[in-house]
């Protein structure tokens, strides 16, 4: 049975994987149990990477506002 890296494995998730690494990610799921559980680990691993959302605090945001409206040249603030 051939040896699937984990990069393998994410391109099958992903579906972008060849077709023929497809067919053997799949006769080797239907086999193998612990390449079940590894691809498990794979598919909840990137559902939790997916719920992630990140944001900038609100004081960066003003921060950069506040250095924009400094730098700008002046025409530019008034006649937008």
């Amino acid at each position: 049975m051939p040896l699937f890296t984990p990069e393998d494995l994410l391109l099958y998730l992903y579906k972008e994987s060849s077709p023929e690494l497809t067919n053997a990610i799949e006769t080797a799921l239907n086999e193998d149990w612990t390449l079940r559980e590894k691809m498990q680990v794979i598919r909840s691993s990137v559902e939790q990477l997916d719920k992630i959302t990140l944001a900038p605090r609100i004081d960066v945001i003003l921060k950069v506002l506040d250095y924009a409206r400094k730098t700008a040249p002046a025409e530019s603030i008034t006649n937008p």
